[in-house]
């Protein structure tokens, strides 16, 4: 049965797309943006772009308006309880490497970092550094078979010496929500700092900071229909505090003299040189876009895409899936096929999906794996795109088999 996209003419890049005859199923990857970011982005460069916070013309003032209306609206979405727990970053991985370095002083040789073996590189290779240069212990959660954290091995492996627990919320590999609540609350116990990666938690899940109970969270704009190279922090006032000043220079300093400085608070203490302006901007303008829409009708819509792309692939012989995908997305290998042969079929055919080690290698080598194919799914999808993903996967396995 077609099962349509409501919100499908918002996106104009979805009609160019289609008049390429392409299918984009690489939306954990990035996502195709609303007509309202377009707006904004046109607005602000075309009525007068100018830097934030530093002038007192009418350009700069507006700009700066602009800028923290979208702090505001940032704040809003995740709950926070003040705008000034949220630092705009060059992305999430930008965002995860702030805190490695913001937090390095407070651990000694010997300190534990958890993470666990679902990880992105951005939410791995930050701590993993850390850990090098401080004579630390990094800790590997183990996944069950379904692709979660496995909760019990878990609470045993966090303990007195554990300094601060990492965590992905969703897996952009497995499709899999890791059990949060227990995990934050037993390395809190333990005195940890606690960060979740919520880069594709932040997408499918409206989030609320204050019941979450994590220190600090990251996401990045682009993956939540907003534009490159921007990325959120949000932290807590007290964990906050707690940050080193780890980059220097135009706007994060309160006076400088040529042997000494002092420097702002967060969240202009860590926005130091230009921040993307135009992408802040317009990122409080796919906020406002998202707000409008009816968020039941939403997560219907992607669950049903969801079962929709699950039962396809179950129904074709030699099909393994990683995990047990819960949400929005499903990665899979195929008995005796490539998976760059079959990406590079697929891309002939006009379906844009992933293929590799999706950026969490230790976790694809964890399964003996090199890659896998992934599809993933955003709320302007709809059920034909999918039928064209198969009927391009089947004639692909005719060829390859």
């Amino acid at each position: 049965m077609f099962q349509p996209s409501p919100w499908r003419a918002d996106f104009p890049a979805i009609a160019a797309l289609q008049r390429q005859h392409q299918t984009y199923l690489d939306n954990a990857a990035t996502t195709q943006k609303p007509q309202l970011l377009l707006d904004a982005l046109s607005h602000y460069y075309g009525h007068g772009a100018a830097n934030v916070h530093r002038a007192q013309h009418l350009p700069g003032a507006l700009a700066t308006q602009a800028f923290e209306r979208s702090r505001e609206k940032v704040a809003s979405w995740l709950n926070a309880s003040d705008p000034q727990q949220i630092i705009f970053t060059h992305g999430a991985t930008s965002a995860i490497n702030l805190l490695a370095y913001g937090l390095e002083p407070l651990f000694e040789p010997g300190d534990e970092i958890v993470i666990s073996a679902v990880e992105h590189h951005a939410n791995l290779l930050p701590w993993q550094q850390l850990a090098l240069r401080r004579g630390l212990r990094l800790i590997v959660l183990p996944l069950n078979s379904h692709g979660v954290i496995d909760l019990d091995a878990a609470l045993q492996l966090i303990g007195s010496r554990t300094r601060l627990l990492a965590i992905s919320q969703l897996s952009n590999v497995l499709g899999t929500w890791q059990p949060l609540s227990p995990l934050l609350a037993h390395a809190q116990a333990q005195g940890a700092l606690t960060v979740v990666d919520g880069a594709q938690g932040v997408v499918h899940a409206r989030q609320d900071m204050p019941l979450l109970g994590c220190d600090f969270y990251v996401f990045s704009s682009h993956k939540l229909y907003g534009p490159d190279g921007l990325g959120v922090l949000y932290g807590r006032t007290e964990a906050l505090a707690r940050l080193r000043h780890w980059q220097f220079g135009g706007e994060m300093v309160q006076v400088a003299d040529y042997r000494s400085a002092s420097f702002r608070p967060a969240p202009l203490g860590f926005e130091a040189g230009t921040p993307p302006i135009a992408s802040v901007i317009a990122l409080g303008a796919s906020l406002d876009y998202l707000a409008g829409l009816d968020e039941n009708a939403v997560a219907t819509h992607e669950a049903s895409l969801h079962r929709q792309l699950l039962r396809g692939l179950d129904d074709r012989e030699g099909i393994r899936l990683l995990g047990t995908p819960q949400c929005a997305l499903a990665s899979f290998v195929i008995d005796g096929v490539h998976n760059a042969d079959l990406a590079h079929m697929l891309t002939e055919q006009g379906i844009a999906v992933r293929a590799g080690h999706h950026c969490a290698m230790p976790l694809l080598k964890s399964l003996g794996l090199d890659g896998a194919i992934r599809v993933s799914l955003a709320l302007y999808n709809d059920s034909d795109d999918l039928q064209r993903f198969f009927a391009a996967l089947d004639q692909a396995l005719e060829l390859l088999r």
